[in-house]
């Protein structure tokens, strides 16, 4: 069951006083995108589903479910050519661009590799003025 918040216009899941979202990345991994994946339920619905390359970043804080400092979402992968792997990762007025080494997300002992942390950063495309 879900609670309005009026003040943000985003609906909050009916959680406990004092809760804090802080998952490891193991945890996001293994209880939520896993799941999430393979359409299970998950522990508590607090990770919107947003088409992230439809807003700019500025954007998605007022997207999110729950969170004042960092968000969470779901969001589909596009590819940018029909039979390639290259991701598609243009946004409203720029792109999200891959950077750094990709990190690999292992399991709370480091005995097993469950997910890769990709860095992006985003790049605002200059607008022609005439």
């Amino acid at each position: 069951m879900e609670i309005s918040n009026s003040t943000a216009g985003s609906h909050y899941p009916r959680l406990p006083p004092g809760f804090r979202f802080h998952p490891t990345d193991e945890e996001l991994v293994v209880h939520y995108l896993k799941k999430k994946a393979a359409a299970c339920p998950l522990p508590v619905t607090i990770i919107a589903e947003v088409d992230l390359y439809k807003y700019d970043p500025w954007e998605l804080p007022s997207k999110a479910s729950f969170g004042e400092q960092e968000w969470y979402f779901f969001s589909p992968r596009e590819r940018k050519y029909p039979n390639g792997e290259r991701p598609n990762r243009a946004a409203t007025s720029g792109y999200w661009k891959a950077t750094g080494v990709d990190k690999a997300i292992l399991t709370a002992n480091g005995t097993q590799k469950v997910g890769v942390k990709k860095a992006l950063v985003f790049t605002e495309e200059a607008t022609e003025r005439y």
